[in-house]
């Protein structure tokens, strides 16, 4: 039984010697460590040893398995470190030769925009709040002065999910929720995606963004709401942007106004697609802050007053980099990344699709 071990042993070193691949180790590891290999074999002729020779056969069969498989692991080590050292010897890098010219990344229109105007409304004292975009009814509408079956509400095209949870049809909820948990003062800005059932078209989607101010505070006045959206427009769309209040009606704010800026694309001269030949571009809904909403929200309307604005990136986006079509912003299209840059030449290719 010994010599028969010793001369296994010999063989398997033997065989070893000549295996230079992970293949061939692995071939020669199943063939005499395998459940069919010659070791194996020999433990299952150890019944036919008599019971004095039986302790003494298993040492030496298991003395030879560990032997065997320290040989192996060692041989494997060299082979790996063979294989390494060829990989490197042939993977040499000429640092002299010039390196592709892969595109950089660059923000999404919306993405530069928002970052543009977080950065101006924090430097105004306004603290960035976020909320949920599944939102319920109390939030999105009932404390914004919408009850139910008010005819506001028609008007929204909201996506209910339950009949009191809704996907948030604009960020006005997250000024409900702050007005609820705060006292004022009270200076947030909120941004963020919202929903309502539109058809995708040039200039309407299902799913849009929108940034949204709400300032209360003892004293808070119509000139107060002029002077923070004039400065937002300078620092949008340049010193020389002229800016137009026309009233309006939105149940949340009283007294309301559109906001409308000289053309960008014909510096308020008429005639061009952008205005519609009006000079004029509308940008924004703002106002007073309907007293009724304060007072479902917790705030004594007769201590306090604020204003509240509201506006779409995409609309400013299209605007400020010359986008024609809304979908496009959608789309994933590469060329629309070039207009986050400053510049609306990378749409040009798109021109006529």
């Amino acid at each position: 039984m010994r010599e028969r071990i010793g001369a296994l042993l010999d063989e398997a070193r033997a065989a070893l010697d000549g295996a230079d691949t992970p293949q061939s180790l692995e071939a020669l590891r199943v063939q005499y460590l395998g459940k069919k290999g010659p070791l194996s074999a020999l433990l299952r002729g150890l019944g036919q040893l008599s019971a004095a020779e039986r302790p003494e056969a298993g040492k030496w069969i298991n003395a030879a398995r560990v032997e065997m498989e320290s040989a192996f692991a060692a041989r494997e080590a060299g082979v790996k470190k063979a294989a390494r050292a060829l990989a490197l010897a042939g993977e040499t890098l000429d640092v002299t030769e010039p390196r592709e010219d892969y595109p950089l990344g660059l923000l999404h229109p919306i993405s530069t925009i928002l970052d543009e105007l977080v950065d101006l409304f924090s430097g105004m004292g306004y603290e960035v709040v976020e909320g949920p975009e599944v939102e319920y009814d109390l939030y999105n509408f009932e404390l914004l002065n919408q009850p139910r079956h008010h005819p506001a509400r028609d008007a929204q095209d909201t996506f209910y999910i339950e009949d009191n949870i809704v996907l948030r049809s604009h960020t006005s909820p997250v000024q409900a929720r702050t007005m609820l948990s705060r006292k004022p003062p009270i200076r947030i800005i909120s941004a963020g995606r919202c929903y309502r059932a539109d058809e995708a078209d040039a200039t309407h989607s299902p799913v849009f963004h929108q940034i949204e101010g709400l300032y209360i505070d003892k004293g808070v006045s119509m000139s107060d709401l002029k002077g923070t959206l004039e400065a937002f427009a300078r620092r949008v769309y340049g010193p020389e942007v002229n800016v137009r209040f026309r009233p309006s009606f939105f149940p949340f704010t009283e007294p309301s106004a559109e906001v409308d800026l000289t053309c960008p694309a014909c510096k308020g001269a008429g005639g061009c697609r952008v205005c519609k030949g009006t000079g004029w571009v509308e940008v924004l809904g703002c106002g007073m802050v309907n007293p009724k909403v304060l007072e479902l929200c917790g705030i004594d309307s007769a201590v306090y007053s604020g204003f509240a604005f509201g506006m779409g990136l995409e609309r400013l986006a299209m605007q400020r980099f010359g986008i024609p079509d809304m979908r496009w912003l959608f789309e994933g299209d590469a060329r629309m990344l070039g207009a986050g840059r400053g510049g609306s030449a990378q749409t040009e290719g798109r021109r006529g699709e």
